[in-house]
């Protein structure tokens, strides 16, 4: 909430503990005030919706069950059909165990270790999805250049902070913002900002970016 706050985006008070329904109201009030703040702003559509997702604390797989926030339950099972994921065939195989369907039941002392081993190989796969979303996004943002002049939106680029000129630009407290220290100008979340492609390495997924010309 302080990030947000930061940006000047309204924020709900949130109560010390929260229950799994009180942390989906939090969250459904949260992202309403930001789509509010950006659709009278014009700025931060994606910006801050991303910020308030990546404070939502990650879901782990565990044989404890505390409920699912996201849908306000206090019970919560995952599995899906077709079996895409191994923690679907743990969950798949303790139901037809407990319907005496079948003799394999998951063995209760293996469980926590499979739930931390099944987490850390989800973290893994989505980064392994980003990384290559990332070199599919560069090759096409280069053949799109070349096509189309070199004028385009809607790519993700890097722009050092060493290419700021004018001033010496400090990160704050909170994460949200570049502030000049001389001049004390912030660049912050959602900020417009103009640039121009410098670079683009398809095989390493990546694009380089400097300031647009005045």
């Amino acid at each position: 909430m302080d990030k947000l706050a930061s940006l000047d985006v309204p924020t709900p008070p949130v109560p010390a503990r929260m229950s799994p329904q009180q942390a989906a109201d939090v969250v459904g009030e949260v992202s309403q005030l930001v789509a509010d703040h950006v659709r009278r702003t014009g700025r931060g559509r994606w910006g801050l919706g991303s910020l308030v997702l990546r404070s939502l604390k990650q879901a782990l797989y565990s044989p404890r069950n505390i409920g699912h926030a996201g849908l306000a339950s206090p019970r919560y099972c995952h599995f899906t059909s077709p079996i895409r994921r191994y923690p679907d065939l743990v969950a798949h195989r303790a139901l037809l165990a407990s319907l005496g369907l079948d003799d394999e039941a998951p063995r209760a002392d293996e469980l926590p270790d499979a739930g931390e081993w099944s987490s850390t190989a989800e973290r893994e796969a989505m980064q392994i999805e980003r990384d290559a979303d990332d070199v599919c996004l560069a090759f096409l943002l280069e053949r799109r250049l070349h096509e189309q002049g070199w004028e385009t939106e809607g790519f993700e680029g890097f722009l050092p902070v060493r290419r700021l000129r004018g001033d010496w630009w400090t990160l704050n407290e909170q994460e949200t913002a570049l502030v000049a220290e001389s001049s004390g100008r912030a660049l912050r979340i959602g900020d417009p900002v103009a640039v121009s492609v410098r670079r683009v390495e398809p095989a390493r997924g990546r694009t380089d970016l400097d300031l647009a010309s005045d």
